[in-house]
């Protein structure tokens, strides 16, 4: 992956143990989402310190235990390099699949491309070794951190359970910190499997029981975490927000593919789940499909929890079929590319915590059109072309006014946009900062 990097030099820190269990399990995956790209981001950065401002914790078999930095710093380069995050995006195989598929006649295809990274047996024996050299791990007591010390969760994960964080119970003089993305599950609990749903508010009543301080993506985040914070009984829980990084593959400066010149297509990003929003789009599609040279649509993500309407439109929608194109495991590099010659990124979520595509996507210069949401108007100020997630004719009219790439629209999208170079060391600084004023 192409590193965020940090240029603190500060001389006295104190000792950062980063939790890297979630980490450890993300072999498991074809590609990364959101959250792994803020987890190894930050990961580097304190794993990366002196011997003595740097520690490790990870869930064993017997609990959570003190890890090797080292090793951790192993597994997070073995698992971007299955993830292909150093390479080319010709080297991606997804990505290549998707280039052929739009240059392809739509209209003779039987069934809708759906294009994922293939489990070859190199891949499957380079995520076993990454797997199998912590499975019998144990690590060190929790009791053998240095005091003082800043224990720092960023995912929230295994936060819902009370064994896990008991240690913490009893090293009172270690200062937790932990990452809130969004606490959606809470607010919009219909978007969510209902166990989902129960366990997230189980993560925040620990999150402001134990936290020391919290670090967010965004104020509209921050606004909500204060008002749960304080009917936790925590109204002073500090809070730090720290616009999440864009990694630099994203503001460098890229032309579009050859081969994709003067191809008309979106590209849509994220997960396939309910608040994603993506029935306004297909029904938007099946719209367009009628027209004489009806757009392409790419799908970039895997399909997750209660999608079954997305996916049964996908599959059986005779209309989509020629026009959609559903890609998961595509590569940070082949996402970059595709930005590069697309006539937007769409996004048309009903709520975000942050909306990393959005901020990924203006960093390349690529016009947005998205939601009209607190989140993407934090992120994308007046660069966004905003249309209501409800507003199915709204979509439809933005989507073809972008389809012609001299159209006053889209012209005027692009005379907004900043590409200005993203900085990720004000990311890292902001959270030093928080974390020594703890």
């Amino acid at each position: 992956m192409p590193q965020l990097t940090s240029t603190s030099t500060d001389a006295a820190r104190s000792t950062v143990i980063y939790d890297v269990t979630r980490i450890v399990t993300r072999a498991l995956n074809a590609a990364p989402n959101g959250i792994d790209r803020v987890d190894f981001a930050l990961a580097r950065h304190f794993l990366a310190r002196s011997a003595a401002e740097r520690g490790a914790l990870i869930c064993t078999a017997i609990g959570p235990r003190l890890a090797d930095p080292d090793s951790a710093l192993e597994t997070i380069e073995g698992v971007e390099s299955l993830w292909r995050e150093d390479g080319d995006a010709g080297e991606d195989e997804v990505y290549r699949a998707v280039v052929a598929a739009l240059l392809s006649n739509g209209s003779a295809r039987a069934s809708m491309t759906r294009v994922r990274r293939s489990p070859n047996l190199s891949f499957l024996e380079r995520n076993w070794q990454a797997m199998r050299r912590w499975a019998p791990y144990l690590g060190r007591p929790t009791g053998e951190a240095p005091r003082g010390a800043i224990y720092f969760n960023v995912t929230q994960f295994l936060v819902d359970r009370s064994w896990y964080l008991r240690w913490l119970t009893a090293r009172p003089d270690v200062k937790p910190v932990f990452f809130v993305h969004d606490l959606l599950p809470i607010e919009a609990p219909e978007f969510f499997r209902a166990r989902e749903a129960m366990l997230h508010p189980r993560r925040m009543s620990n999150v402001c029981r134990y936290g020391a301080g919290v670090v967010v993506g965004s104020q509209a985040v921050a606004g909500r975490l204060r008002q749960f914070a304080a009917e936790c009984g925590r109204p002073e829980l500090p809070i730090c927000v720290a616009r999440l990084p864009v990694s630099p593959v994203f503001s460098s400066r890229a032309e579009p593919p050859p081969a994709l010149v003067g191809v008309n297509y979106f590209v849509v990003c994220g997960t396939i789940e309910p608040r994603k929003n993506l029935l306004t789009l297909l029904n938007v599609w099946r719209v367009l499909a009628r027209d004489t040279a009806p757009p392409k649509l790419i799908i970039v993500g895997k399909r997750g929890w209660l999608s079954a309407a997305v996916i049964e439109m996908l599959e059986r929608s005779a209309a989509l079929r020629p026009h959609v194109i559903e890609a998961g495991g595509l590569s940070t590099p082949g996402l970059r590319c595709l930005l590069a010659g697309a006539r937007a990124l769409l996004m048309p979520s009903f709520a975000e915590g942050f909306g990393l595509p959005v901020a990924e996507a203006l960093a390349a210069g690529t016009p947005v059109i998205a939601s009209d949401i607190e989140a993407f108007r934090e992120v994308g100020g007046d660069a966004i072309d905003y249309v209501d997630p409800l507003d199915g004719l709204g979509w439809l009219q933005a989507v073809r006014d972008y389809s012609t790439p001299q159209s006053p629209r889209r012209r005027a999208a692009l005379a907004r946009l900043s590409r200005g170079e993203s900085d990720p060391n004000v990311f890292f600084a902001k959270i030093d900062d928080f974390i020594a004023q703890l």
